[in-house]
Order: C-alpha cells, then structure tokens, then sequence
C-alpha cells in the first residue's frame, strides 16, 4: 500500500501540475498524454505508463459521462491535478457535475447508471486495478473528485528487494 501523504506535508513534492479542460469527450486522449509527460522524468516502465493512462481515461470518462451526463459542453469542467511525490504520483480528477449518490455501488464491478450507451460499469475497477490507492469522494449535486496514486519505478524496487 502506497503511504498516503496529507495535503499540508509539502516537503516531499518534486512537481505539480494542474490543468481544466472542457468534459468533452476527446480531452480524454489529451488528459492521458498530460499525465505521461508529465511522469516521463521518472522514467516510468511501458506498463506503468499504460497503467496509468488507462486509469486517467476512465477517470475523465466517468467525469465526461457520469459527471455531466455526456452533455459535451464547454461550459462544464474537468479538473485534473497531478503531484510527485517523490516517486509517487497523486492524480485528482474533479468534475462539478451530478454527483453519485450511492459510491459503494457505482464501485460495484458493471455498476453502470448509464446501461442505455451500453457502458461496461468497470471504470473504478479498472482504476483500482491499474492504480496503487484510489478514493472516491462525491456529493449528489455537487460533483465527485477522484484521487488516485500510483509509485512509479515499482518493478525496479522490487527487484532491488530480493
């Protein structure tokens, strides 16, 4: 489990980053691209990279058709915030959209609350999955803010454990 390092210990950031972008559809390649760059100095693995930009994507997608309900307006924002921490990388994904109601179950593995675009509900189990730590936080109205964390470098220090 990835240390959960509190928002007022800064002694450890090495870079921040924060970016907003409309909640439509095609910022979701762009988002996924930001994230990469912007953990390229860590000289993340293939599969790290391909671990967090598909968590990234599942983020901004949940943001762009949960969030705002696939409305593809300017109006309505995502919000992404990437630290370093060390070698570990926090990833804050915000909408101001509708909320979920019930987190417990949207979690749930093909959990969808939009069956009628044919969704697989498997985005916060992929996130999970490609993710070291992720928490969910929402309020109905008022939007949801996921936070995710992953240590990059994870296969090198493992190997340098055995």
């Amino acid at each position: 489990m990835i240390e959960i390092i509190e928002k007022k210990d800064t002694s450890r950031i090495t870079n921040e980053m924060r970016i907003e972008f409309a909640a439509v559809s095609d910022n979701e390649a762009f988002a996924r691209m930001a994230v990469a760059a912007f953990i390229t100095p860590l000289n993340p693995t293939l599969e790290e990279l391909a671990d967090v930009k598909t968590a990234i994507s599942e983020a901004v997608t949940n943001a762009v058709i949960h969030g705002y309900e696939n409305r593809n307006s300017l109006d309505d924002k995502v919000h992404m915030n990437c630290t370093l921490i060390g070698d570990v990388l926090k990833v804050e994904v915000g909408d101001h959209g509708v909320g979920i109601a019930d987190i417990k179950m949207a979690m749930e593995p093909l959990y969808t609350s939009r069956p009628e675009l044919e969704r697989s509900g498997m985005g916060f189990a992929f996130m999970e999955a490609f993710m070291d730590n992720l928490e969910v936080h929402s309020e109905p109205d008022r939007g949801t803010l996921v936070t995710m964390y992953k240590k990059i470098g994870l296969s090198s220090w493992i190997d340098s454990e055995e």
